[in-house]
């Protein structure tokens, strides 16, 4: 065996050794050793550590449900008295390292059994034999790949000079260059796998040459992951923006700690597969997990700077950066500890508690860089919809497969419920649940609330809009926040008893009281629920829309807004009335489609009534033909002919169509033209007159021959 391999050794039993006399409990050490196994025992043990024995063992006696869970009952209870917890805990922890301090020196002999075994293995075939066997494996794998990188070199031309200005063309570029590194792993693997079907391969060491490759398949994943997101070599396809030495560094220590994780981890799983004992696998499995240690660290300290970002203080950054960098440190040897003591439930909670928020981060920093507008360096303005499916539905798959992970590493079963789950299971069991409905609600209510806003942005009406575009839009903008506020109440109340149901909480006896206490409330609040259902037949029966005038009784005005009781008329001097539906009854809409509008003015007798009629005629015309008026001008001005003949005027009605809204603009132009014409034309409007006559006309003619001579007679100024 090597001398660093004996060295190794040597300091795990020290490490583990004073671990042991730590935890060992006083005057335990005093107790004599036990006396060294017979060789006959020695070789039962590693009988009974062979795993094809132990499958055997197993399938020869299944373990009975009941008594599983009687066994576990005591335990049950003792778990939840947080004194029994705590010292079965430390008890496990204890038994842990006395297991891994005793299989430390038998280590060089398991090493030993698993190399004969796998001699044994390897001697009808050969090592070179075998390795040419992983060469033609390998070989394939790449061949594969290469062939589909020709038959697709003119698609990662066009993805190397595509356009990525808008938020649609990188959108589309992204997705290519994802399913292209997918589509190269993918080829990588069927290849690899076609060498199995071409070749006869020993059992056992199929089962060997499989488990590296899913590590392989695994990594190249991993890296393809990584250039899909950080692209060192194409920075204007970078997802997560960072510079491009930032980016080389990250894929590097990423690629380096993934690819010592799954080899060591299908390493593992080989030599126990050879023999050695579970707790023999452990002790090797965290040698390798300190060199993944040492890579975390190394990361942390030789990191780019700004790589890891955080809030900003006060503290200057030299200092903060040393001070992220040793809890970071921490933080790692804190999880190696945790592992390596087996207490794998805090160990997955304190994984996700820093990387959940990390990666969440991540994902909305590479979502904001993404969808950008042309020229921007973030975001001031993108679609809603596109937003919510890729930053809250990528936080929702996270946090979702972070609790699933959680349930996992503390054992819940999430779809099941049994009568010996303590509390503190049922607990986590239900806010596990709870968590993962509550986020589905939220990505659901605000998928459909981007989907009605991003409708109603539609529903604006343009300048050019037809008539049918701009009912079409109104009708929207009055439907649509109805239905938001419909399917708000609908995924609150189904969420919130789906979360009372996850939570252990029979929700049966809550809908019959809900509907016991619907129906009171029903006889109590008639009022209220005739004014509800007499708002949906209005708008079933598209009585008015948002922003039409209407007048219902001694209630007029332009329709703001709509609740589900009543709605908001706008007055045009100002004030605001709130109606409820029960009470509008019949609703005249003076908005819709068409409006004729009748005007008449007085002519003096003796009007050349023909004249005035070609004149109103000549006023419409150029009304109709004017570019202001000329798209509300369904019918142009014209006279209809005399009304009536009145005290002192000859009465003409005259008569124009228009659409709703645009008649007074109209009719007052068209009167002041009307005024112009006439006054240019001799027609004179008719005005009343009075005429005061009485009392002896020689009279008063000699009062007005006085009055003249008295006025000849006075002095004249000088």
């Amino acid at each position: 065996m090597p001398l660093g391999d004996i060295g190794m050794i040597r300091v795990w039993s020290l490490a583990l050794a004073l671990l042991i006399a730590l935890a060992t409990p006083t005057g335990a050490v005093a107790q004599d050793a036990p006396a060294a196994a017979p060789a006959q025992v020695q070789d039962l043990m590693r009988l009974l550590n062979d795993p094809v024995v132990r499958d055997w063992i197993a399938a020869q006696h299944p373990v009975d449900p009941v008594a599983a869970a009687t066994e576990t009952a005591p335990m049950n209870s003792m778990a939840m008295n947080p004194g029994g917890f705590l010292d079965r805990r430390l008890g496990e922890i204890r038994t842990h390292l006395v297991a891994l301090a005793d299989v430390t020196p038998r280590l060089p002999e398991e090493f030993a059994a698993a190399r004969t075994r796998l001699m044994l293995e390897l001697e009808d075939r050969g090592a070179w034999r075998i390795l040419l066997l992983i060469a033609a494996f390998l070989g394939f794998g790449f061949l594969a790949e290469r062939l589909l990188r020709r038959l697709l070199a003119g698609v990662q031309r066009w993805i190397i000079g595509i356009s990525l200005e808008t938020v649609g063309d990188r959108l589309r570029a992204a997705a290519i260059r994802l399913s292209f590194a997918i589509g190269l792993v993918l080829a990588f693997g069927i290849g690899s796998v076609g060498a199995f079907l071409l070749f006869e391969w020993p059992p056992f060491l199929r089962e060997i040459v499989l488990a590296y490759l899913l590590a392989i398949l695994i990594l190249r994943m991993v890296l393809a992951f990584g250039r899909f997101a950080l692209a060192p070599g194409g920075e204007r396809f970078r997802l997560v923006p960072l510079d491009t030495p930032t980016a080389w560094y990250w894929y590097r220590r990423i690629g380096l700690a993934t690819g010592w994780l799954v080899i060591g981890w299908v390493t593992v799983a080989t030599l126990r597969r050879l023999g050695l004992s579970p707790a023999g696998c452990e002790l090797i499995a965290y040698s390798l997990g300190m060199v993944l240690l040492a890579i975390g660290i190394e990361a942390v300290w030789r990191r780019p700077p700004g790589a890891i970002q955080v809030a900003p203080t006060e503290i200057p950054h030299a200092d903060r950066r040393r001070l992220v960098s040793w809890l970071l440190t921490g933080y790692f040897v804190l999880l190696w500890v945790l592992w390596f003591l087996s207490m794998m439930p805090l160990f997955w909670l304190l994984v996700a508690i820093v990387a959940l928020p990390l990666a969440i981060r991540g994902v909305r920093r590479a979502v904001n860089h993404l969808l950008r507008p042309p020229g921007a360096a973030a975001v001031t303005g993108r679609s809603r919809i596109i937003e919510v499916c890729l930053d809250r539905g990528l936080r929702l798959l996270l946090i979702i497969g972070g609790a699933f992970l959680l349930a996992k590493a503390w054992h819940v079963d999430l779809a099941a419920m049994t009568m010996q789950d303590t509390l503190t299971t049922r607990l986590v069991r239900g806010l596990l649940k709870a968590v993962v409905i509550a986020l589905v609600a939220e990505f659901l209510w605000h998928f459909f609330r981007a989907v009605i806003d991003s409708k109603l942005a539609g529903a604006d009406p343009r300048p050019d809009a037809s008539d049918e575009e701009i009912r079409r839009g109104s009708r929207l903008r009055t439907l649509l926040p109805i239905l938001r506020n419909i399917l708000m109440v609908i995924i609150v109340v189904l969420g919130g008893l789906m979360v009372l149901s996850s939570m252990g909480i029979e929700i049966g006896p809550l809908i019959a009281g809900a509907g016991v206490v619907g129906v009171a409330v029903g006889f109590g609040a008639q009022t209220v629920v005739k004014d509800v259902i007499s708002g949906m037949f209005y708008l079933l029966d598209d009585a008015f829309r948002v922003g039409e005038y209407i007048q219902s009784g001694s209630y007029k005005g332009t329709v703001e807004s709509f609740s589900l009781r009543s709605v908001k008329l706008r007055h045009q001097r100002g004030p605001i009335f709130t109606v409820p539906f029960g009470e509008l009854g019949a609703v005249q809409n003076m908005s819709r489609d068409w409006v004729i509008d009748k005007l008449m003015i007085g002519v003096a007798y003796g009007t050349d009534l023909e004249k005035a009629r070609k004149l109103i005629k000549e006023i419409g015309k150029e009304l109709a033909a004017n570019p202001d008026f000329k798209p509300y001008v369904l019918e142009p001005l014209k006279m209809q002919g005399v009304e009536q003949f009145g005290e002192y005027a000859i009465q003409i009605r005259m008569k124009m169509m228009t659409k709703p809204g645009h008649q007074f603009t109209i009719r007052r132009k068209a009167l002041a033209a009307i005024n112009k014409a006439f006054a240019e034309n001799g027609i004179e409007f008719a005005r009343p007159t009075v005429q005061v006559a009485g009392g002896d006309p020689q009279a008063a003619s000699a009062a007005a021959a006085r009055i003249a001579a008295m006025e000849a007679a006075e002095p004249k100024e000088a």
